[in-house]
């Protein structure tokens, strides 16, 4: 096969989770897909939003998912089937950001974070490579170099954040991107022999305008080799990649585009 054509979407049907914030990576995962002729479906729990978004993408579908609601989970996947006939690309980028305040939280706020961000991840996948298994298919998921790393004291020095609390830092974000990092790798052993590969990405946050920054911003960017956080296309080209045949033989991998931040 043509390389570039390895690189084509073209009749793959894709779900993007949590898209339609133009300043998250879900837009970007969503955008790259489409314009690799992918037909896509976004999901999140504001409509509005992803109305928003998708009016700039003739053909974009938009679906509502709440992923503390599990009857939300199956209907998702059940209306892709049923509007599209197939399910090829699964993009869990969508994440509940609760339980960040600190450690001391109650156990149930915990359990409401895990509950979003590693139970309702599980079932997804499930339903997804259901309808991926007599085709193959791809899935994808959005992790972060906090599931690699531990706590950088320098990103968060002066900012009031994190380490500069007098109580001490929530462990529930780390540790749940970190599970999503073994739990590519199981799903990849699990699903391989129905031709369904399963892959993470591990990013460093995303840039913002520079009236926008903060302290926090310009740390993260000292820490990086290539000086800077990521851009607004710098998550396509590996989408794409992971989604795609070009990367066939790929499965259980964790792809990081993190400007080198997690190199030193």
């Amino acid at each position: 096969m043509n390389t570039m054509e390895m690189f084509s979407c073209h009749g793959k049907v894709a779900l993007v989770t949590g898209a339609g914030d133009r300043k998250g990576y879900g837009a970007q995962c969503a955008e790259a897909l489409y314009e690799a002729g992918a037909t896509v479906f976004i999901a999140s729990r504001n409509l509005a939003k992803l109305a928003g978004f998708a009016k700039d993408y003739p053909g974009m579908k938009i679906l509502k998912l709440d992923l503390e609601n599990e009857e939300d989970i199956h209907n998702v996947i059940a209306q892709i089937i049923r509007e599209a006939g197939q399910l090829d690309i699964l993009v869990n980028n969508a994440v509940a950001r609760t339980a960040l305040a600190g450690w001391e939280l109650p156990m149930a706020e915990f359990d409401r974070s895990l509950h979003a961000n590693a139970s309702a991840l599980f079932l997804l996948t499930r339903l997804a490579a259901e309808a991926m298994k007599e085709r193959g298919g791809s899935i994808i998921n959005i992790g972060s170099y906090m599931g690699m790393l531990g706590l950088d004291h320098a990103n968060y020095e002066g900012t009031g954040m994190q380490t500069d609390r007098i109580e001490w830092p929530s462990p529930a974000y780390h540790y749940e991107k970190g599970g999503m990092l073994n739990f590519t790798r199981w799903a990849a052993s699990v699903l391989g022999k129905y031709g369904i590969r399963v892959n993470c990405v591990s990013l460093i946050g995303l840039e913002v305008p520079e009236n926008e920054c903060t302290r926090f911003h310009y740390q993260h960017r000292k820490r990086t080799l290539l000086n800077r956080i990521c851009g607004s296309d710098d998550l396509k080209g590996g989408i794409v990649y992971l989604a795609s045949g070009a990367s066939n033989f790929v499965t259980g991998h964790n792809l990081v585009i993190d400007g080198g931040y997690s190199a030193i």
